[in-house]
């Protein structure tokens, strides 16, 4: 009786979750029903996994509407007419355009329009449906003649009269509509809510032809889909044509890489074994085409010249290593072939590759273009707190600052505020609008509509209506394919180097020789990774110096060490520890000796993925299949499945009966726990590492060109502005954009970086190409008069390039300048940049001396390119305390207090396990070199942060593994010099006009 049910996938329309529906359905003993949200499919394949084993059978549809006008509701006979509506309601989707009054002929799907609709040229598959509401109208209209053509068509939409409310809300919001002017056309009817079969059948009962219509529709209507991989997986499952081509493909590229990977004289038994066991694996698991895939994928790259890094479990795999999928050497770092594949496994390993930013989106064309049934994967954008206070906000007609009084106060609140409280809580949560995931592609066998619907997003690739985990339960596997800044960064480098030290010759993918180098070890272990992918963070720069690393497999730990999971369970600390100190590795060892001989790399501490499936199934007795259950139930979504809280329970039941000590197993597990989809896979770790090595070295040999790649590619972790720093540290002179020299990105010239046009804030794109191309075309411009007769550029541009002290080389002042400027240009923009066939000569004004003040360039600076670039920051705060202090000296001053200033970089906030706020500060101090400061809660609450700009610190200086950092007992910011004070001096300019 149930064929129009919506969840909260109709988007900003239904209000009840898929959980919700479910439950309720089964507590009423409803036997059938059909799911149809409105232009949505998300929902499905979740609710059919829920259903599984359920007295109960869902029935696959789609209500059609535009906006709230229901044109028709298609339910599907079987999983080809799932195909045909899905397909349709994609095509609608794609080309935006509405769905019209009559369907199409669907050959394997029933339709159902309104009550209203014209019953004469109905097909065999289509039907007209009747509310309750409409019952007194079919008695007294003509359709009562046409009950063999009439199914109840009672909609669901909300459980209860609060949800009512609650769905005119999200209608108001769909239209962004205030709730008093939102249209009745554009809500559902109050009676859209559940009614037990008897009440339906009681409503209809002077018409039994309807009831036996509607049962005999969904008795008709059956999809079956094959949850998890118990027969497979649904990917592509030929590259080649047929398993037999496609297994001796791979093969073949395995033994074709081994002399690329390894020196003929150290292929041994090991290694053959290793290669040998993973292939038989991969066929019998039916991922040959997987790896296939992936390995046309890099090899499209690497003859474009694109620079990636293939990651996740994968990287665990020797035969990933041979197909140059990724560039960790499992045999040299030991890694666990568990975790990358198993028998048990059900999923295939994690494929992540990282390519430049600018490269990603051209990998992503071939990608669609080579294989057909390609897809990106969406994700769901939820109501957040203050996203759903916001936009009830607005429903309600509360100006903006209320808005964010009830966001920031909200027990401060008035009646209209407790009622937007209230229903928030309600709607917090619920999806509302389809995005998509970061970075996942599914290739699969069918089309992909045998599945879903899809939508096509402003990236102009088809995207599902499900997300990676749904994806993963009907065993389509994704393929990450993300855009990174570092490799971009590494690339430019390159190019940078060839043109500024042509003779320089070394290849940056000499992994084993850049893993050796001195100089980039050197840098490792001080932490001067300021640039470096992945380890130039305070906190991993911390770490690195308390670690002491200096050689690849300690980068490859700490790379993991620092995860939140990790990190938050106590064991980084323990790590460092146990890294540091060889007695308490000893004592770790007597005390746990199963843990430590599992994991002897890192002292007995789980630090990877595969840790925690080895503690799994040695310590646990836990089977492998089980063990990857829990790895599965790591990532947070999964750990409120009933089968995860199985395994849990039998960790706990297979440790006691291993006669485990309680605390002691609660003890792991607890660690176990506080992983939640933080920590990396081994394999994972070392991808970061070779990168991290790439970076190092160049910095190492390289450092200008290195900083002015990494400003090319919009910095890294911290600010231009740092990176500006650094290259000064390194030897480099920085200029202001200039319009013989620069670029519309930095260039470098031997030790001159000259910033770019593209870093002036306001300058637009035509003019930077104008005056780029006149510039190649003609020549260097020979003066500032010289520059306006040859570039078409209007006044207001000019002036931006004239601050910018783009004409520096003229050595006029900027005031001079500007007057000149006014002079020859007023306000109009000039028509063509052609040259004139005669030159005239514009008439010239002696001027008298510009006063200008000391900060004028400063307050330029920091308006056009958001700091100030040749002044130090420290000179434009007001009375700074002078303090010889330096973070050199905190060795010597160790638990002594002491005051400094610094100019602040970067704050991270934390919460500790009480809930307070602490803070960590990164600042630069006056002699150029860093502080690091900790300022615990109630320091924190007392003297906040309170925005950029130079501080005076006052604190205690603290040491700890040999890292040095100052507790903060007070600091306060200094105050800034005010702009206008400048702008008071300024000769202002006005039109001149010649007679």
């Amino acid at each position: 009786m149930y064929t129009n049910t919506h969840t909260y996938y109709s988007l900003k329309y239904g209000t009840i979750s898929p959980k919700e529906l479910l439950t309720g359905m089964l507590r009423s003993n409803v036997k059938s029903f059909a799911l149809t949200d409105i232009n949505n499919t998300s929902a499905l394949l979740e609710m059919l996994r829920m259903a599984q084993n359920k007295p109960i059978k869902i029935i696959a549809g789609i209500d059609f509407r535009n906006g709230a006008q229901q044109q028709f509701v298609a339910l599907a006979k079987n999983n080809e007419g799932w195909f045909e509506v899905n397909r349709y309601l994609s095509k609608h989707a794609h080309l935006g355009t509405d769905i019209p009054q009559k369907a199409p002929h669907f050959k394997n799907a029933f339709v159902i329009y309104p009550f209203d609709s014209d019953v004469s040229n109905l097909a065999p598959h289509e039907f007209i449906g009747v509310r309750l509401s409409q019952i007194n109208a079919l008695r007294l209209g003509s359709l009562k003649n046409h009950q063999h053509k009439l199914v109840v068509l009672q909609p669901l939409t909300f459980k209860n009269k609060r949800e009512f409310n609650a769905h005119r809300l999200l209608r108001s919001i769909a239209n962004n509509a205030l709730l008093s002017q939102l249209p009745k056309t554009e809500e559902a009817q109050p009676d859209e809510i559940f009614r037990t079969e008897t009440e339906l059948k009681e409503a209809f009962s002077q018409f039994p032809k309807i009831i036996e219509n509607t049962e005999q529709l969904l008795r008709s209507c059956s999809i079956d889909f094959v949850l998890g991989n118990k027969n497979g997986h649904n990917n592509l499952q030929h590259y080649t044509g047929s398993h037999k081509l496609d297994f001796k493909l791979l093969k073949h590229l395995a033994f074709r890489g081994l002399p690329y990977r390894f020196d003929h004289h150290n292929i041994d038994d090991p290694i053959l074994d290793r290669i040998n066991m993973e292939l038989d694996i991969i066929r019998k698991k039916k991922f040959v085409s997987y790896f296939l895939i992936a390995w046309k994928i890099t090899k499209y790259a690497r003859n474009r010249g694109y620079f990636y890094v293939g990651r996740g479990s994968g990287a665990n795999s020797i035969i990933s290593y041979l197909l140059r999928i990724t560039d960790v050497d499992p045999m040299e770092l030991d890694l666990y072939f568990e975790r990358f594949i198993n028998l048990f496994r059900q999923s295939p390993p994690d494929f992540d590759i990282d390519f430049s930013w600018k490269e990603r989106e051209d990998v992503t064309r071939y990608i669609f273009e080579r294989f057909p049934n390609s897809t990106l994967l969406a994700a769901y954008s939820t109501f957040k707190r203050k996203s759903v206070l916001r936009e009830l906000g607005k429903v309600f007609g509360l100006p903006t600052t209320e808005i964010e009084k009830l966001q920031r106060y909200p027990k401060q609140v008035d009646e209209i505020g407790q009622l937007i409280l209230r229903y928030s809580e309600l709607i917090q949560g619920f999806p509302s609008h389809l995005t998509v995931h970061s970075a996942g592609i599914i290739i699969s066998e069918k089309p992909i509509h045998y599945f879903t619907a899809t939508f096509m997003p402003p990236k102009g690739f088809p995207t599902t209506h499900f997300d990676m985990h749904i994806a993963e339960d009907i065993a389509l596997y994704k393929f990450d394919i993300l855009g990174q800044r570092g490799l971009a960064k590494i690339k430019d480098s390159l190019q940078i180097i060839a043109l500024n030290k042509p003779n320089e010759i070394f290849d940056i993918h000499d992994i084993k020789s850049l893993k050796k180098d001195v100089s980039s070890n050197n840098l490792l272990r001080t932490g001067n990774a300021i640039g470096c992918f992945y380890i130039e963070s305070p906190a991993m720069r911390m770490l690195l110096r308390k670690l002491q690393v200096a050689k690849y497999l300690d980068l490859v730990a700490a790379s993991s060490v620092i995860r939140p999971g990790v990190a938050q369970s106590g064991m980084m600390r323990e790590y460092i520890i146990r890294h540091r100190d060889p007695t308490k590795r000893e004592e770790a060892k007597q005390k746990h000796p199963t843990l430590y001989n599992l994991m002897p790399d890192t002292y007995g501490v789980m630090v990877y993925q595969e840790d925690v499936i080895k503690v799994a199934h040695y310590f646990a007795g836990l089977t492998l299949a089980e063990a990857d259950v829990l790895r599965r139930g790591m990532s947070g979504k999964y750990r409120s499945r009933e089968e995860f809280q199985q395994v849990k329970e039998k960790f706990f039941e297979n440790c006691n009966a291993k006669g485990n000590p309680i605390q002691h197993t609660q003890e792991i597990w607890n660690q176990i726990e506080s992983f939640a989809g933080y920590a990396f896979a081994k394999g994972h770790s070392a991808s970061y590492a070779v990168e991290s090595y790439q970076c190092l070295y160049l910095k190492a040999h390289y450092p200008l060109e290195f900083m002015v790649a990494t400003l090319n590619n919009g910095g890294g972790f911290y600010s231009r502005e740092l990176y500006l720093h650094e290259a000064r540290k390194h030897g480099g002179n920085v200029h202001l954009p200039c319009v013989n020299q620069s670029d519309r990105i930095a260039v470098l010239y031997d030790t001159d970086i000259y910033l770019g046009f593209g870093f002036i804030q306001g300058l637009e794109s035509s003019t930077i190409n104008t005056v780029i191309n006149e510039r190649n075309q003609f020549g260097f411009f020979t003066g500032f008069r010289d520059f306006v007769e040859r570039v078409a550029i209007s006044i207001e541009q000019l002036i931006l390039l004239i601050r910018s002290d783009t004409f520096e080389f003229t050595k006029q002042s900027k005031k001079a300048l500007l007057w000149d400027a006014h002079l020859l240009l007023s306000k109009v923009k000039k028509p063509s940049s052609t040259l004139p066939l005669f030159h005239t000569e514009a008439k010239k004004f002696k001027l008298p001396t510009l006063w200008k003040h000391e900060l004028e360039d400063a307050f330029d600076e920091l308006e056009l390119f958001g700091f100030p670039v040749t002044t130090s920051p420290f000179q434009l705060a007001v009375d700074v305390p002078k303090s010889y202090i330096t973070s050199a000296m905190f060795p010597q001053l160790v638990n002594q207090n002491i005051t400094l200033v610094g100019y602040m970089i970067h704050v991270k906030g934390v919460h500790t396990k009480n809930g307070n706020r602490m803070f960590f500060g990164t600042f630069i101090g006056i002699d150029g070199d860093w502080i690091d400061t900790i300022v615990f809660p109630p320091v924190a609450a007392r003297y906040p942060f309170t925005g950029p700009g130079s501080y005076v610190l006052n604190g205690k200086v603290i040491e700890e593994f040999g890292y040095h950092s100052l507790e903060i007992i007070w600091q306060r910011r200094i105050a800034s010099k005010n702009p206008d004070d400048v702008e008071s001096t300024r000769l202002k300019v006005v039109d001149v006009q010649i007679r």
